[in-house]
């Protein structure tokens, strides 16, 4: 999954966590900060077997949109930021925990890095309609039980807090809905 690569999980690659390589490898949407770029990473095995012409892309990279995706590794790549966001992600689960965990809904709060999943016991649409109407942006997952939250990487603890106290509130309405 593209969502999951240039330190989302708190790794440059997801699969780092994981302990797998892959053969190939393909990234697009974070690469050069939202413009439009996609990119193929192969082992030498693959590359070896791929002769010119074999692929192409719609999204190449153009001189600007591939300085662009210089500059994002170069800051996405350092160490210290790779931490960060594992750090922030550690942090956003566990106030997701501390405030969420015991909603009667909540069944669970899981994730790696800043991609971080609360599974209900109902259908979540309610919750990112209400999130949604409150400013903050949140989608469903799953088989549409799980809110899905995907902040940017730079988010500060002040802005998870922020967004843990709307989904807080709007957890809410599931009981409104109940109740009715």
């Amino acid at each position: 999954m593209v969502q999951c690569g240039l330190g989302r999980t708190g790794y440059l690659w997801a699969h780092e966590s994981y302990g797998v390589f892959p053969d190939i490898m393909t990234l697009a949407k974070p690469l050069a900060g939202g413009l439009p770029i996609g990119a193929v990473l192969v082992t030498e095995r693959v590359a070896s077997a791929i002769n010119s012409g074999d692929h192409g892309s719609t999204f190449a990279g153009s001189p600007l949109v591939c300085n662009a995706a210089l500059a994002v590794l170069d800051k996405i790549s350092e160490p210290s930021f790779l931490a960060g966001v594992a750090r922030k992600g550690q942090y956003l689960k566990q106030i997701l925990t501390q405030k969420l965990g015991h909603n009667q809904h909540v069944k669970e709060v899981r994730g790696l890095g800043l991609i971080v999943g609360i599974e209900l016991d109902v259908q979540a649409v309610p919750v990112v309609d209400a999130c949604r109407d409150s400013g903050l942006l949140v989608i469903t997952a799953g088989k549409g039980n799980v809110v899905r939250l995907v902040p940017p990487l730079i988010i500060t603890e002040e802005e998870l807090e922020l967004a843990v106290d709307v989904l807080y509130r709007a957890l809410l309405v599931l009981d409104e809905s109940n109740s009715k």
